[in-house]
């Protein structure tokens, strides 16, 4: 298998599988800084990629032989295991790096170690900020990676570049610690927001300014646990929906 560095010390060809709403958030990034997207989805966004700049594959193999330095994955963790086996990886031209941005690590870590072939590069990433809380930028949110197969240092570096170049906070952290932070993390949000939702909080014409603060968090984590719980939701009804085809046929 051939062995290539990026067309240029500045410019990636990168290839997004999953161009959903975050795929679609960072291309806009990317794209301005001058890299060449290509992007694969379920869905057909060729209209969408049309007007943006960006060539649109309904065929994965065309896609992969494509010649991407970066193959980014921004799928859902619970469609990653189906759509990686689904590709026909084989077809992949020379060494590539293949990076992923799902908000747990330890699982696409191991389903990607378990399908790619030996020989690609593996970057394990999760940028701590969506198209709402990015909207205005990366600067100073973490950007969270772990370099699990790399050898290809110039065309990591490069990608690593495009989030370092925003003013991300680069934090390099295995994919165990990352989950364990944020396991707790987790844990400690919703514990928190449980205690103030049951407390039925309430303004009052004697606030303080910690109390406004208090009140203004409460809001927040209602309003991301409300965002939650539609996201998981949809997904459900996104599965079930697959599922019956499937189910009739037994």
């Amino acid at each position: 298998m051939a062995v290539s560095s990026p067309s240029s010390s500045s410019t990636l060809k990168i290839g997004i599988i999953g161009f959903g709403p975050f795929g679609q958030f960072l291309a806009k990034t990317m794209i301005k800084q001058g890299h060449i997207l290509r992007a694969t989805s379920r869905t057909d966004h060729s209209q969408l990629c049309h007007r943006s700049g960006i060539s649109f594959f309904s065929d994965k193999r065309a896609f992969l032989e494509a010649d991407n330095d970066v193959i980014l994955i921004s799928t859902s963790i619970l469609s990653l295991s189906e759509v990686l086996n689904s590709l026909p990886v084989h077809c992949l031209q020379r060494r590539t790096l293949i990076a992923d941005v799902l908000s747990v690590k330890e699982y696409p870590r191991n389903v990607l170690l378990q399908v790619l072939p030996e020989e690609m590069d593996v970057l394990c990433t999760h940028p701590m900020f969506g198209p709402e809380s990015g909207q205005n930028g990366w600067k100073d949110f973490a950007f969270v990676y772990e370099k699990v197969r790399i050898r290809d240092e110039a065309t990591c570096s490069s990608f690593l570049r495009i989030f370092e170049s925003e003013g991300c906070k680069m934090l390099e952290m295995s994919c165990e610690e990352h989950d364990k932070v944020a396991a707790k993390s987790q844990f400690l949000t919703h514990t928190i927001g449980r205690v103030l939702s049951e407390l039925e909080i309430q303004s009052t014409s004697m606030n303080t300014k910690g109390f406004e603060t208090l009140i203004r968090l409460l809001l927040d984590l209602e309003a991301a646990f409300e965002k939650v719980k539609h996201k998981l939701q949809q997904k459900m009804e996104e599965v079930q929906l697959e599922q019956s085809p499937n189910e009739s046929k037994l």
